[in-house]
Order: structure tokens, then C-alpha cells, then sequence
């Protein structure tokens, strides 16, 4: 759980952006659920409110990973600058704080294996951030400044 920040002018273009009636806000809630649904991410009882530039989400991740893909999904959407994580996971786990990503805001300049060599000191990992944020990213080459992107830990 937590509120994270987005830049609201960058990202995917769902909706237009700017104050919205309470009619609005539910049309965009709708059109972000079907963003989150048509990546396949999965999330039983899915919602999200839509307050100004807020989003709320909230539903049962299958599993970490999905409920921060999730985040990132609509906080990488144009008109979105914070979203609040209400979300629960179903997997039965122990999560420690080393096995949860990191997350990083892309700059002008970036690239997956700039991100990877400081992350990780080896560009070449850039696989694993595209990887881990699939299906979001379709490229490893598309990334834009503002997005913010999971990076996972290194796996032994």
C-alpha cells in the first residue's frame, strides 16, 4: 500500500486530461480498468476512482509483481500524477523488503541498459527490466521521460 507519484503530461494517452465531472471520472475509472484487463494482468475485483489527477486502486493482485504492474499501469497514463495502492495480494507470502522492485523515473538519455548498468552495474541485464515490465513495454527501445519503470532485485 502506498501513494506514488507520477508526472501527469507523460504517459499513454487513455483519456484527456484536466478537472472532470463525477460522470467523467467514472467513464476514465472504466477506460483505465479496461487498460489494466487488456494487458492481462490479473486482479480479482479490480478497481480504480478516478479524483482529480488520483487515482485509487484497489482489487487482489495474484501477485506482487501484477499489483505493481498494476500501479504502473495507471500511473503511466497522461492526466494520472499519484496513484494510491489499495491493493492486497493473494499469494500467501512473506515478502521481504530485498525481493520488492525498485522503481525509476525515466529521464532524457535513458535506456533500458543505462538503467540496467546502474541498477545492477551490467547493462547487458537490460532484460530483466523489460522483462519485468512487460506487457507494458512492447519494445526495450520504447521508453519515454517521466515513465516510471519496475526494477526488480537480481534473483541468485
Amino acid at each position: 500500500m502506498g501513494i506514488f507519484s507520477f508526472i501527469k503530461n507523460a504517459g499513454a494517452k487513455v483519456f484527456g486530461i484536466g478537472k472532470t465531472t463525477e460522470e467523467e471520472a467514472t467513464a476514465k475509472s472504466a477506460k483505465l480498468v479496461d487498460a489494466v484487463n487488456s494487458l492481462e494482468l490479473t486482479v480479482e475485483n479490480l478497481s480504480v476512482s478516478i479524483d482529480d489527477d488520483k487515482a485509487t486502486v484497489a482489487g487482489e493482485a495474484s501477485d506482487l509483481a501484477t499489483k505493481e504492474k498494476v500501479v504502473l499501469v495507471v500511473g503511466n497514463t497522461e492526466g494520472i500524477a499519484s496513484v494510491e495502492d489499495n491493493m492486497t495480494v493473494a499469494e500467501v507470502e512473506v515478502i521481504e523488503v530485498a525481493a520488492m522492485a525498485q522503481f525509476h523515473s525515466v529521464v532524457s538519455g535513458d535506456t533500458l541498459g543505462k538503467i540496467a548498468k546502474e541498477f545492477y552495474g551490467d547493462a547487458m541485464k537490460y532484460t530483466i527490466i523489460f522483462e519485468a515490465n512487460k506487457p507494458m513495454l512492447s519494445h526495450p527501445d520504447k521508453i519515454y521521460p517521466g515513465q516510471l519503470l519496475r526494477v526488480p532485485p537480481l534473483m541468485d
